[in-house]
């Protein structure tokens, strides 16, 4: 067979098609006796166009949630724990589902670590964020730091309530507290600033206190706080130690600033009043 015939063959095959499928579309737009003919539309209404059918948009939330629901139990109770930590709110089982995609009714693990956790108080149908303190304020954090004399580390306290921090700042920049820092164990301690102890003190005995030499290694001070029953904030022994295992280099002692010399050349040469009072050796 001919190029020339294939091609009328289809062409044939194509007309046969057009005439079956424009039958087809007569017969089904005939009006029947039960049926009112629709009124033709107007040119001037816009035709809609139907959406085209998209798979879901929302891939990065299916995936996230698919990854947790896959992980182990205490990734699931770290999701949880931040959403308690972000609210301060009490959750449901369902609500639980709803803001952190963790089925903990559906996965028993889940369930059982959620409940023995030392941070979370379950009452039978809600789970709670459970802290060190139960602090809901400023007037009871400053209490509890009052029945602390020896000072109360900030890690205690940090997660009692959303704004706790900042009371803290406000208690110190009002004078009711001191907040320092642990050297040894890079941790904030806070301690009470009782206002009893503000008393006037002599200038004789500042001059005498002031006047007291103390000596020069930090390693001596604290064995004097030892040896009269005070524990030292910090063990320069040990970090030293520490560092020479670690081969942390001590740090060098700074150069003394050298003096104007004759090579010492001066910019500010047209301005001399500045150099009046600058002793410059003949040699």
């Amino acid at each position: 067979m001919s190029l020339q015939e294939s091609l009328n063959k289809f062409k044939q095959q194509q007309e046969k098609c057009q005439s079956t499928l424009t039958s087809i579309a007569n017969r089904s737009s005939r009006p029947t006796h039960s049926q009112k003919q629709a009124p033709p539309s107007t040119s001037s209404a816009p035709s809609r166009v139907a959406a085209p059918v998209k798979f879901s948009n929302d891939t990065e939330r299916l995936q996230h949630i698919n990854a947790i629901r896959k992980s182990p139990s205490w990734r699931s109770d770290k999701a949880i724990l931040n959403a308690y930590v972000q609210t301060r709110q009490a959750f449901t089982p369902e609500q639980i589902n709803e803001a952190c995609y963790v089925d903990i009714m559906g996965n028993k693990a889940v369930f059982d670590s959620l409940r023995n956790n030392h941070k979370v108080h379950y009452d039978g149908r809600c789970f709670s964020y459970k802290s060190k303190h139960d602090l809901k304020g400023k007037d009871q954090l400053l209490s509890l730091i009052r029945s602390y004399p020896e000072g109360l580390a900030v890690v205690d306290v940090k997660d009692s309530y959303a704004s706790v921090m900042d009371d803290l700042q406000a208690l110190k920049g009002a004078g009711q507290v001191w907040l320092l820092a642990n050297n040894d164990s890079q941790e904030d301690i806070v301690y009470p600033n009782d206002p009893k102890v503000v008393i006037k003190v002599d200038d004789d005995l500042k001059q005498l206190f002031r006047g007291i030499e103390l000596p020069r290694d930090m390693v001596d001070i604290e064995k004097d706080l030892q040896k009269n029953g005070m524990k030292p904030a910090t063990n320069t022994a040990k970090r030293r130690a520490a560092a020479q295992v670690h081969g942390i280099p001590s740090k060098p002692k700074p150069k003394k600033k050298s003096g104007i010399s004759k090579r010492t050349k001066l910019t500010n040469a047209h301005l001399p009043e500045l150099f009046q009072n600058i002793n410059v050796p003949d040699s």
